[in-house]
């Protein structure tokens, strides 16, 4: 009897190739599946499997996921306001882990002896897929013809060509990945390090002129309306974010860092959801939330962050963190207004029960109504002992 292989396939260049080379050339029972995390509609769904059919899977399915990768990647990544450096909504990275582990749970669903991607040698998804793999089901066999064979594009599509399978698989300038948690763009000028990417290389063009208000509303740290509508939907209302500000080509950005295997890489990529849903939820804790959660948590979201890039999601101390993002979120209730522009955006401001500036102790600058001046000038001097101590001690510190 054939061998059982799950191929994750996109219906791209790699694995139609990979599709066919494995039925013909190996004589395996290729199983299709699709893990959808939010970047395909269902007509491109419905592409994808026709196009599987034509290349000879035995089956194909579709693994719609989006509830899941949101519910246990992007409400953390909200939760820390995670940008990888500063600046990378952590986008393409955290979708890998999820589709893996989608592919994996649907291999052992129908008794497969294998599973295959179509990731190359010289990037980070080869990590993500192999290692969730081995680790969810240790011992299965894994298959990446891409990477083993060295493969060229031009063989790709003379081998498909000669078998027998035509398709437009035209070298765009850009390759374009788009998710529900941001868009990343590769190619041209993200291959060195002194141009960054063209207006064209977007795929959202501006639309807009002038400014435009938004308005965000969060419970408990999670996204739940959009100027003023409720959304039961958490992807939904992602959604309706990334379309007002898409148009506004707000979100654009260059990301610059270190990736799982050792070397330096750049991609671009267009993220206007992400952006500002997490820059309004981070204006939102800094008035519901005390200096030290704000602390502790931007270690953690910075944490949370790298282990998710580095395929570390499986790893049990990422529950632990998430159990501790979750925790600080109770009061990160309320509406936050944003003014959109060309290219640009502003945080105003913050309406919410649980807003600390709304104490009676005093306002800042302005009035005191906890505290007596005495009280301050103790206080100053107690402050100041330690320092002072040091001093007349150690005197080399010139004014």
């Amino acid at each position: 009897m054939k061998k059982k292989v799950v191929l994750a396939f996109s219906g791209g260049l790699d694995t139609s190739f990979c599709a066919m080379y494995l039925s013909g050339e190996k004589n395996y029972e290729v199983y299709t599946a699709l893990a959808n995390t939010g970047g395909f509609d269902e007509a491109e769904c419905r592409a994808i499997e026709a196009r599987a059919r034509k290349l000879g899977a035995a089956g194909h399915v579709t693994l719609n996921i989006e509830q899941e990768y949101y519910e246990k990647s992007i409400k953390y990544m909200i939760f820390g306001n995670v940008l990888r450096n500063g600046t990378y909504p952590v986008s393409v990275s955290s979708e890998r882990i999820f589709q893996a582990l989608a592919i994996i749970r649907y291999a052992k669903e129908i008794g497969a002896d294998a599973v295959a991607h179509g990731s190359t040698g010289a990037g980070n998804d080869q990590v993500r897929f192999d290692l969730t793999f081995d680790v969810l089901a240790p011992g299965i066999e894994i298959i990446t013809p891409t990477r083993d064979l060295k493969l060229s594009r031009e063989y790709e599509i003379n081998y498909l060509k000669e078998h027998g399978y035509v398709a437009d698989f035209v070298k765009m300038e850009y390759s374009i990945n788009k998710g529900l948690w941001g868009t990343s763009i590769g190619g041209k000028e993200t291959l060195s390090s002194d141009r960054t990417l063209p207006e064209t290389a977007y795929p959202s063009p501006l639309q807009a002129e002038g400014t435009e208000t938004l308005t965000i509303d969060f419970e408990k740290g999670e996204i739940c309306g959009v100027n003023g509508i409720a959304y039961g939907s958490r992807p939904d209302a992602i959604r309706a974010v990334e379309a007002i500000g898409a148009r506004w080509a707000i979100g654009r950005d260059m990301h610059v860092g270190d990736t799982i295997i050792g070397i330096k890489g750049r991609v671009g990529f267009e993220a206007a959801g992400p952006l500002l849903i997490i820059h309004a939820h981070k204006l939102l804790e800094k008035h519901t939330l005390t200096k030290w959660q704000q602390y502790w948590k931007d270690q953690i979201g910075t944490w949370y962050g790298m282990f998710l890039h580095e395929a570390q999601y499986l790893e049990p101390v990422m529950r632990d963190m998430e159990a501790f993002l979750q925790n600080t979120q109770q009061s990160v209730t309320g509406r936050v207004f944003l003014t959109l522009r060309p290219y640009h955006y502003t945080l105003v401001g913050i309406d919410s029960p649980f807003d600390l500036m709304k104490s009676d102790f005093g306002i800042y600058g302005e009035e005191q109504k906890a505290w007596t001046a005495d009280d301050v000038k103790g206080f100053t001097k107690i402050l100041g002992n330690q320092m002072k101590t040091y001093y007349s001690i150690e005197r080399s510190f010139k004014v």
